[in-house]
């Protein structure tokens, strides 16, 4: 009976531990953890794009002054957007996120979008962007798209709140 006790405690840590991130990457998590906001958005490698619709909710030009609030111990979190006279929409958004670490790249802030039930939209996919820089006060996230048959990368520039 203590063998098999053991045993069970021996794979459940060893579970916990391969789910739970490197230390790196719990590190950033909690940096994250708090409340965000969007101050500007950019995109590099084609100056003659103006707007592009992002994380299938809205154009660039809504998300820049979202408020951001992330949830560390959780995952959880949601972003807002406010209402303008450009034509952008007031919505708040559910999110689920995490900090994913493919071997050998640079770490990617990872999320999906949740209904009003906290169920996956967008058939389940979520968004990956690379983490290129992170302080106790400021974040740089990087997303590479596809516009026009060209890659090009959108900026996002957080302050925390």
């Amino acid at each position: 009976m203590k063998t098999l006790f053991l045993k069970t405690v021996l794979a459940s840590t060893i579970l916990f531990t391969a789910c739970a991130g490197s230390k790196e990457s719990r590190s950033m998590k909690s940096t994250i953890n708090g409340k965000w906001h969007l101050e500007t958005m950019a995109i590099e490698g084609d100056n003659s794009i103006l707007n592009v619709k992002v994380f299938n909710e809205a154009d660039n030009k809504c998300f820049i002054g979202s408020s951001w609030n992330f949830i560390g111990n959780n995952g959880k979190g949601s972003y807002s957007l406010m209402e303008s006279s450009s034509g952008c929409a007031m919505v708040t958004r559910n999110i689920r996120w995490t900090i994913y670490e493919p071997e050998g790249e640079e770490k990617k802030f990872q999320f999906k979008r949740l209904d009003e039930n906290n169920n996956p939209l967008d058939e389940n996919n979520g968004y990956r962007l690379t983490v290129s820089s992170l302080t106790d006060s400021s974040m740089r996230l990087v997303s590479p798209i596809t516009y026009n048959n060209k890659q090009v990368n959108i900026i996002y520039n957080f302050l925390k709140k």
